[in-house]
């Protein structure tokens, strides 16, 4: 069973950066995709970011320019910086890893954008 242990989300005014990580542990199989994914009261959740293990990186229009992922093969982490926050971005931001054919969620972490 995989464990992912989320960190780095809070408050923040307009324009401002959070960073998010992620670090994921107990795969036994090698990890394909690292993500993130976030909801917002009354919608869908949707991708964010995501990054395979060769380093391709996949964004979402809305955050393209702002938000940058990477990743540490080694370590199994992710993270997310997002610079010039909106309150559009307000959401719970999920950490998503994919290993074989398994799909494992981190538990959420509330990201608010708001002065």
């Amino acid at each position: 069973q995989v464990q992912l242990v989320e960190s780095g989300g809070g408050l923040v005014q307009p324009g401002g950066s959070l960073r998010l990580s992620c670090a994921a542990s107990g795969s036994r199989f090698s990890i394909n995709v690292m993500g993130w994914y976030r909801q917002a009261p009354g919608k869908e959740r949707e991708l964010v970011a995501a990054v395979s293990s060769s380093g391709s990186t996949n964004y979402a229009d809305s955050v393209k320019g702002r938000f940058t992922i990477s990743r540490d093969n080694a370590l199994n982490t992710v993270a997310l910086q997002m610079n010039s926050l909106t309150p559009e971005d307000t959401a719970v931001y999920y950490c998503n890893v994919q290993a074989y054919l398994y799909n494992y969620w981190g538990q959420g972490t509330q990201v608010t954008v708001s002065s």
